[in-house]
């Protein structure tokens, strides 16, 4: 096996004077206070190990968060006709927990600094239990409309996981494996979409609908067997603690506004879609789906493709760049809701299941892609303060790493707002017009002015263009 190449930075870091017993601890045996994942030798020896088992802890918080902030979607499908809500009553309980969410995240990034990242997943997953134990108490026919947008409000914390967790796995990889990592720790987070709304149709196809309360039932033990994993086996990063002010700094960068709005046009139309398409199953094709537990076949097949994709769109990222995969999807995106917009005209069901596996997958692909994004940005931007402003290569880089530590929470916060307009833009045209045909028309659209700013940014040949991006 060949020896990886070291970079001048690289060596800097690797010389740089250290106590023997690596890593260090603070505050505690979980406290890592000497972390550096670009040293290669650290890496080896002791780096990859700690990073490895924190990802798997990590993965697992929030693929459970993801589950409780998706569960509407799937509890939907258990309203019938005694509840009293219609479809854009129904939309309305899906859109709620992905506002929330969104709002969340910029909070649940800080909260990785304040409290570090093993002590954040701890409280995170325990938090989950507020939204799963209210469903359990208030889930039944006759319950008020507005105790239910309440309590589905409230699983909004569920999506704030995902920041954190991202925040806190991007500063234990080096720049060469962030693409991966993070493809990984969201999509394995992702996976929890599909995976709630497999075991809805496994309640719905065996005990019935009228049983909605089971769902969070199973969730519970599990949220507590998260938490204590998380306080057995992760660690906090010393370094993080003085990440608190870099969101500030990010937010006046241009890039910032750049990724988060290519972010909603991945996420936000994954999280959307996800939330949205057993509903749109239902009302879309009626005669074929009279019953939400037909509907509910189809529903997980987007979602699940979507999670297992997003690791891939960051290796790609890796290996192509990701601002060029990121324009090749968005182009594919616009292709696939060209798709779905024509089936809906034809009223073909095999067509538009086609457009919108094309629309789950691609949306996964460039998940992973734009937050390959970011780590990069700020990686060339080091290299340019080193060589044209001689910055201190250590202190450079490590600035570096807080900014994308911020950059990720703004764009996953922003990204998210993207899901509540999927959901809104479908409520919106189904009141208005009665079919989802100008919601389709608006998100051509919109990926059409995603791919046009990839390429004006990131890719168009300028002397402002930063390389390797």
């Amino acid at each position: 096996m060949s020896t990886p190449e070291i970079t001048p930075v690289q060596a800097d870091l690797a010389t740089t004077p250290a106590d023997p017993a690596i890593p260090k601890t603070h505050h505690g045996k979980h406290w890592i206070e000497d972390w550096r994942p670009e040293d290669p030798v650290f890496w080896a020896e002791k780096g990859a190990r700690i990073a490895k088992k924190n990802l798997v802890f990590s993965v697992i918080s929030e693929h459970i968060g993801f589950s409780v902030w998706s569960m509407w979607s799937v509890l939907v499908l258990f309203l019938g006709p005694e509840y009293g809500i219609d479809a854009a009553g129904k939309f309305l309980l899906t859109a709620l927990p992905t506002l929330l969410g969104a709002v969340l995240r910029l909070p649940y990034t800080f909260a990785v600094a304040t409290f570090g990242g093993r002590n954040w997943t701890i409280i995170s997953a325990l938090l989950l239990l507020i939204p799963t134990i209210g469903i359990v108490i208030v889930l039944q026919p006759g319950v008020a409309y507005g105790t239910l947008l309440f309590v589905a409000c409230l699983a909004g914390v569920g999506g704030g996981n995902f920041a954190s967790s991202m925040t806190n796995i991007n500063a234990y990889y080096p720049a060469r494996l962030k693409g991966w990592a993070l493809g990984i720790n969201a999509g394995g987070g992702n996976i929890g979409v599909p995976m709630v709304q497999l075991i809805g149709l496994l309640i719905l196809a065996t005990i019935g609908a009228s049983y909605p309360r089971v769902l969070p039932i199973i969730y519970i033990p599990l949220i507590i067997a998260a938490a204590v994993g998380a306080a057995i086996k992760m660690n906090n990063l010393t370094e993080m603690k003085n990440s608190k002010r870099a969101m500030r700094d990010v937010a006046k960068d241009r890039h910032t506004w750049v990724i988060s709005l290519l972010y909603i046009g991945t996420f936000g139309s994954f999280i959307g879609f996800s939330f949205a398409f057993g509903q749109v199953l239902q009302v879309q094709f009626a005669d074929i789906f009279s019953t939400p537990v037909k509907a509910a076949y189809l529903t997980f097949i987007g979602p699940l493709i979507g999670s297992l994709i997003r690791p891939y769109g960051g290796s790609l990222a890796d290996k192509l760049g990701g601002a060029r995969v990121s324009f090749v999807n968005f182009v594919a995106m616009a292709l696939g809701a060209i798709v779905v917009l024509a089936a809906s005209l034809m009223h073909s069901l095999p067509l538009y299941l086609v457009g919108f596996i094309m629309l789950f997958a691609f949306s996964g692909l460039g998940n992973g892609s734009v937050y390959k994004m970011i780590p990069a940005i700020f990686k060339a931007k080091s290299g340019l303060e080193i060589t044209r402003q001689g910055a201190d290569p250590a202190t450079s880089m490590a600035k570096s790493q807080r900014y994308a530590g911020a950059l990720i929470g703004i764009a996953g916060a922003i990204g998210a707002f993207g899901g509540v307009l999927v959901n809104l833009a479908f409520r919106q045209s189904f009141l208005a017009t009665k079919s989802a045909d100008a919601a389709y028309i608006g998100f051509i659209c919109f990926y059409a002015v995603c791919f046009a700013v990839t390429w004006y940014v990131y890719l168009r040949p300028s002397g402002k263009r930063l390389e390797g991006v």
